[in-house]
């Protein structure tokens, strides 16, 4: 199955799910790499010439519609990894449908990562995924950022532009940069992986013409612009102080729990 058959398949399990949730009043919006697929349509074609393929589908909703959304998913046939959903099922639920081979991870009013995005009032902002802004930052606060993360933020930065904007199409950066002129380790996270795409772009152009790349690196110029001149908060600079000594981010790996296939069910294996 090539990639953008792959993306087909899976978009179209997540779309069900959505037009069922919009009908029972559940605002689920895609994330990932499946969300920036459906921001992409002039791109999408980059995704298989770097063979970028999908893992799974990435959904988030708010946490008052969890009961709903338990009885949608089991109605669909999606079974819970029930030892997942004990440990952190407050925030988080894992669901696999051995019908479809597909894997759902759905988060609940927070993505709580490498750092925090908190979608309070913003998952109305846009269908079926979450905002274009809140894509580019979800890739950019991975500290140990992979490289598909990497392919997915040059390809959503390829197809958007950045600025001061209202536009859904546009990575509005004045939403970035006052989000992380609050909390300096989501700052100093994100600045050091938008230096971590120029120089992947210089070493692996692929598909990229010259014109492409200079085309990236100014829209990155630009939002990094903004975020250095976006007024500080005093927690943030206080924080700044310390800088990179001191831990900033939340290691992941010891607070979630790998998800297995083992014996023909999913399991959880605790990492480290």
């Amino acid at each position: 199955m090539s990639v953008t058959e792959q993306f087909s398949s899976m978009l179209g399990h997540a779309l069900e799910l959505i037009e069922e949730g919009n009908k029972r009043g559940i605002p689920l919006r895609l994330l990932g790499a499946l969300a920036i697929y459906v921001h992409c349509p002039s791109n999408r074609h980059l995704y298989e010439k770097v063979w970028r393929a999908p893992t799974d589908i990435d959904m988030i909703t708010y946490s008052k519609f969890r009961g709903k959304v338990v009885k949608l998913m089991e109605q669909f046939g999606y079974r819970p990894v029930q030892r997942f959903v004990a440990l952190y099922g407050m925030f988080r639920h894992i669901y696999y449908s051995d019908e479809r081979d597909v894997r759902v991870d759905l988060f609940f009013d927070k993505l709580e990562m490498c750092h925090t995005i908190n979608f309070k009032n913003r998952l109305e902002l846009d269908s079926p995924t979450i905002p274009v802004e809140d894509l580019l930052l979800e890739k950019l606060q991975i500290v140990k950022i992979s490289e598909k993360d990497l392919k997915d933020i040059i390809i959503l930065l390829k197809e958007h532009d950045v600025g001061p904007a209202d536009d859904r199409e546009i990575i509005d950066i004045r939403y970035i940069a006052k989000l992380l002129a609050k909390d300096w380790g989501f700052y100093y996270t994100v600045t050091l992986n938008l230096d971590r795409i120029k120089k992947y772009m210089r070493a692996n152009p692929g598909p990229l013409a010259e014109e492409d790349i200079q085309e990236i690196e100014a829209k990155i110029d630009r939002l990094r612009e903004a975020i250095e001149k976006e007024p500080k908060s005093l927690r943030w600079r206080l924080r700044a102080r310390t800088g990179p000594k001191k831990k900033w981010y939340r290691d992941v790996t010891e607070e979630f729990a790998a998800i297995v296939m083992e014996g023909g069910e999913w399991k959880v294996k605790k990492e480290g």
